[in-house]
């Protein structure tokens, strides 16, 4: 008690002093009360000042408001301008004593970590979730406080992390210092196709170019593999690295993430693109850390700590506005790399407890094992999700895992429950005012009950015209809201319906829309089954040459994300092979020119092998 009297009569004194010198004209700026804050407060005595200064607040504030002579208020009111400025310079030490104090605390958790886990615990202190995440310089003081420990300690073991880490940060700041001026000038370089992170060096994506500036043999050779699509798994358990390796490695790929996201959601011009390209680069460095991290398997401490970083990404992900809680796939993944990706984020979030973030996590890969044809791994997800959701009174995420439960079970057949899920979607959409949740669920009532009737051999076409109503007003619906994600579910919702009911004309409208609305949003799963659906309503109608074009695409899209359907069109095109015989060739070669801007001439030169893949599997 003696103590915090003692603190308090400090400053309170200390107060006085300022607002007696600052009326006397001795202050003559903000930096000099600011250092004199700094000079007479110690750390954890922080609560005590302001409690100093909430006193000295309201007296001089009832002085101003109480005072009738004119002389004496009007030095109360210069008294609380100099407190003011007092106020304004604490809250300035706060923050900058609370950064010193989360490196001085995260340091010593740090220290007295077990040895295995002492690299995870240094990535949780750099972890940009933080409330007050550390900027570059506080990163570099971060390293020079391990380092002063490091001279310190007398335990070998201890010594020897603490210098690895300390290299690490100081190797990855440098790196980034590099990088920096390469963060978005390959996208000025490149001339075609969509911006992205997959291809080969020939073809588009910065890493071969960031390759080249890291100067450091580990980062160079993950870019590499990654430009090149070789497996990160593979590269990874051939590595042989030291912590310090890991460390700046996470700091080059933070500082790059971080970049990118902060220059795609400024682009003002375009802010769509802007939200999927930031969508893509969440989706891109998570995955690389989960294969990193699938790679490490023999390295525990190496592997915990990879998964650690992939769970900061998903989690800063999650709450971002633009979060895919109705996709789950992005153009800007390409080939093996893309299949992969969606099980080794699958892993990571068995660390997560009931959160909301992990109820759209959940909700992410949910839809993308949907894509796969996991079903049943869907339906897990999707449930898990949407109990998360209610439990954390996420309603959109809610709402959005009752439109993915109502689709999944369309696809299992399972169309009462289809049914079922999407009215309660559709329900509470309306209640709480989700539209782009009620355009989904508009959609997929729709779809279901067009499925139901059909199993069921309704002949009424009442039954069908108030399905196809359902699927016309949740389109309606999604492009008054401007939802290219939503549209190209409703879209290609009616045309499947029309094929459903034997109407390829009526179908090729609205699957031409869902292609073309598909394209836009990103998701390579609703392009390729738009393309898969127009192929045969081609050739249904005998027009064999649109048919060969739209199959050829929808089959190589759907089978670079694993999606079973693509052996369906595959089916299709080997029919068609077979009864236009070289017709079927000189076909693909006069559309060669329309294809390529789309999947590139190795997807092109791929789809003779993808038919003759399909024929030997049978």
């Amino acid at each position: 008690m003696t103590e915090s009297i003692s603190w308090q009569e400090r400053y309170l004194n200390l107060i006085d002093h300022i607002i007696e010198i600052t009326l006397q004209g001795k202050i003559r700026s903000k930096e000099q009360v600011y250092q004199m804050l700094v000079k007479e407060i110690s750390s954890g005595t922080g609560e005590i000042f302001e409690r100093c200064f909430d006193e000295r607040f309201q007296t001089i504030k009832n002085q101003v408001d109480t005072e009738t002579d004119e002389l004496k208020q009007a030095k109360a009111n210069r008294r609380l301008r100099a407190l003011k400025t007092i106020q304004g310079e604490w809250e300035r030490w706060e923050k900058q004593n609370q950064t010193q104090e989360a490196i001085a605390t995260s340091v010593q958790q740090i220290i007295n970590t077990e040895t295995r886990e002492r690299l995870t615990s240094l990535l949780n202190a750099i972890d940009p979730n933080q409330k007050q995440p550390l900027t570059l310089n506080q990163l570099q003081k971060l390293g020079q406080t391990l380092q002063d420990q490091q001279l310190q300690t007398t335990d070998p073991e201890l010594k020897k992390d603490l210098q690895q880490f300390t290299t690490g940060i100081t190797k990855g700041l440098e790196a980034w210092q590099r990088l920096q001026p390469y963060l978005v000038s390959w996208i000025y370089d490149q001339s075609r196709g969509q911006i992205g992170f997959g291809g080969t060096p020939e073809q588009r994506g910065p890493w071969v170019l960031w390759s080249k500036q890291v100067n450091s043999s580990f980062p160079e050779g993950l870019f590499n593999s990654i430009a090149l699509e070789k497996s990160i798994v593979e590269f990874a358990g051939k590595a042989s690295i030291e912590a310090s390796e890991l460390v700046e490695l996470s700091v080059i790929l933070q500082c790059l993430q971080r970049g990118l996201v902060e220059w795609f959601d400024k682009l003002i011009y375009d802010a769509k693109v802007g939200a999927k390209l930031s969508i893509s680069t969440f989706l891109t460095f998570a995955a690389i850390w989960c294969q990193l991290a699938d790679g490490f398997q023999a390295r525990p401490s190496l592997s915990n700590s990879c998964f650690q970083v992939t769970l900061q990404i998903l989690r800063a992900f999650s709450q971002r506005e633009y979060f895919p809680l109705y996709g789950g796939i992005f153009a800007s993944f390409s080939g093996e790399y893309l299949q992969n990706a969606l099980s080794y984020l699958d892993e990571p979030l068995q660390r997560i407890q009931g959160t909301q973030a992990k109820g759209r996590i959940l909700t992410l890969l949910g839809y993308s094992q949907q894509t796969l044809g996991q079903y049943l791994k869907a339906m897990e997800f999707h449930k898990k999700a949407l109990e998360i959701a209610q439990e954390t009174e996420d309603k959109s995420c809610e709402i959005a895992n009752l439109n993915h439960l109502s689709r999944t079970s369309v696809a299992m057949k399972d169309y009462s429950e289809a049914i079922n899920y999407s009215q309660r979607a559709l329900m509470f959409s309306r209640q709480v005012g989700d539209k782009r949740g009620e355009a989904n669920a508009l959609a997929n009532f729709g779809f279901s009950e067009v499925f139901q009737a059909r199993q069921q051999e309704v002949m009424e076409t009442e039954v069908y015209e108030s399905a196809i109503n359902y699927l016309q007003q949740g389109l309606k619906l999604s492009e008054n809201l401007g939802d290219g994600q939503s549209k190209s579910l409703c879209f290609s919702s009616l045309g499947i319906a029309f094929m459903v009911l034997e109407k390829p004309e009526d179908a090729l409208l609205y699957l031409a829309g869902g292609w073309q609305a598909a394209q836009y949003s990103g998701d390579l799963y609703l392009q390729g089954l738009n393309l898969a659906y127009l192929a045969q309503a081609y050739y249904n109608l005998q027009n064999f040459e649109k048919a060969v074009f739209a199959g050829c695409l929808g089959m190589y899209l759907l089978e670079q994300i694993g999606a079973n359907e693509w052996r369906q069109t595959a089916g299709l095109m080997v029919v068609l092979k077979g009864q236009l015989g070289e017709d079927f060739n000189e076909i693909l070669g006069r559309k060669r020119s329309e294809i390529l801007p789309v999947i590139g001439v190795d997807g092109y030169d791929y789809i003779p092998e993808l038919l003759l893949k399909y024929q030997q599997s049978l």
